[in-house]
């Protein structure tokens, strides 16, 4: 997949993500996929949108390139950074713009 949107991603909200870990993967849920606002630069590919993703993993991951295997999607390289922790997991946020 050469470029994703926003449409990609929000017919996945509620699927998990596996987050190859090298020697294993944990699963992350896709909670959340909405639009942010338009700049409106010269030669934009695609609306800037934001995702957010769950993990129930007490352990938190440093903000990196990760790679990302979804049923839908296939194989995506994603950079995600940790921007919550409750009593659930923690959340984990990719922009794209």
């Amino acid at each position: 997949m050469e470029i994703v949107t926003l449409d990609h991603f929000a017919r996945c909200v509620g699927e998990g993500f596996d987050i190859d870990m090298g020697t294993g993967s944990l699963v992350f849920t896709l909670t959340e996929a909405r639009p942010l606002p338009e700049r409106g630069f010269t030669g934009m590919r695609r609306s800037p949108f934001s995702l957010l993703f769950r993990s129930e993993s007490k352990v938190l991951l440093p903000q990196k390139i990760y790679r990302l295997k979804n049923a839908a999607l296939g194989i995506l390289d994603i950079f995600l950074v940790p921007v919550a922790r409750d009593k659930d997991g923690i959340i984990y946020q990719a922009i794209f713009n």
